[in-house]
């Protein structure tokens, strides 16, 4: 659920999931656990970047922190006393070859020295990210990451003297590696509808649809459309569409000027002029249209993997970008 769910509404995406069957949630920081606790989600949250400056609200909403390194485990430990709270559920991130956030293989004989004396944790689970789990050209690196991940895990559940759950296996790992789903998975972008593998299409989770504010039927001594002037009225006349959504509704100004199309009564159309702050203007040229039709920036057709390609990013970033002015809605 972590970056308000992939762009998708966190609160509403919850939602959904917990009656759908899931078992855990996981947020990035503490701040988004928070905000889900209080909306009444009751499921374990595992907040991965638990910092260190809000232990005190972790304990307070009952979230479970990811500890990445000694100064962290030792720094909640401290709150952990001062709060009078044993066993708490903790979460041990181990560096397999991310090289991002985690305990090393070097640093695992301080950790389980450690462990065994630390009355205020318990550790729920240990688990580890993989940074190439959608690359066949790159198994074996992957490979390596899961036999260090499990060697490694094994290490801290003999010094504890139980077995937390492990789980290293991201969207893309579920779908490759699904031999190592050890005792938890983390479904990501696979969720919301982006698969990992290319004879793969999953449905999209959502779609960002918008009404139209105009029309105008465009005369070439019109001339042209927009800021700048970029869009170009054609000789015969253009028949344009003002839609409210522009940059800062996430709709990247790259999309401007003809560079993507968007659906209108099943007919793509595309871009015409730069993209505004909070309206862009979209060539209706020939379709059946009337001010108040749906208009659909993105979701099967196009899909956020389409604009992505064209903004020569990725879904998650074209996902995150929609910020929460932005109505969401659940549909059945």
């Amino acid at each position: 659920m972590k970056a308000n769910a992939y762009g998708h509404g966190a609160y509403e995406f919850a939602s959904v999931m917990a009656k759908a069957g899931a078992d855990y949630f996981a947020v990035a920081l503490p701040e988004e656990g928070v905000q889900l606790r209080k909306a009444g989600i009751t499921l374990p949250i595992l907040v991965l970047t638990a910092g260190v400056d809000s232990f005190e609200d972790i304990i307070e909403y009952n979230l479970e922190p990811g500890i990445p390194n000694m100064y962290t485990l030792k720094a909640f430990e401290k709150v952990a006393l001062e709060k009078g709270v044993s066993s708490y559920p903790v979460h041990i991130k181990l560096d397999t070859g991310m090289h991002r956030l985690g305990f090393m293989t070097s640093e695992l004989d301080e950790l389980t020295s450690f462990l065994p004396s630390c009355s205020s944790v318990r550790v729920k689970s240990c688990y580890s990210h993989l940074a190439v789990s959608e690359d066949p050209s790159q198994d074996e690196f992957t490979l390596d990451q899961i036999s260090l991940f499990r060697s490694n895990a094994d290490k801290v559940s003999e010094a504890v003297g139980y077995k937390p759950m492990y789980h290293c296996l991201n969207s893309a790992g579920i779908e490759r590696f699904t031999q190592y789903q050890f005792d938890m998975v983390r479904l990501g972008i696979g969720i919301y509808g982006i698969s990992a593998l290319p004879d793969v299409k999953l449905s999209a989770a959502a779609s960002f649809k918008v009404k139209i504010l105009q029309i105008k039927n465009l005369k070439p001594e019109d001339g042209t459309v927009g800021y700048g002037r970029w869009g170009k009225v054609a000789p015969e006349g253009t028949t344009i569409a003002t839609i409210p959504c522009g940059y800062a509704d996430g709709i990247d100004r790259h999309l401007g000027r003809g560079n993507a199309c968007f659906l209108v009564n099943g007919h793509r159309v595309p871009t015409i002029g730069n993209i505004c702050m909070d309206m862009c203007m979209i060539d209706i040229t020939g379709v059946d249209a009337k001010v108040g039709d749906e208009v659909t920036v993105f979701g099967e057709n196009p899909s956020a993997q389409e604009l992505a390609d064209i903004l020569g990013t990725i879904p998650y970033e074209i996902m995150t970008s929609i910020p929460s002015r932005v109505e969401r809605v659940i549909v059945d």
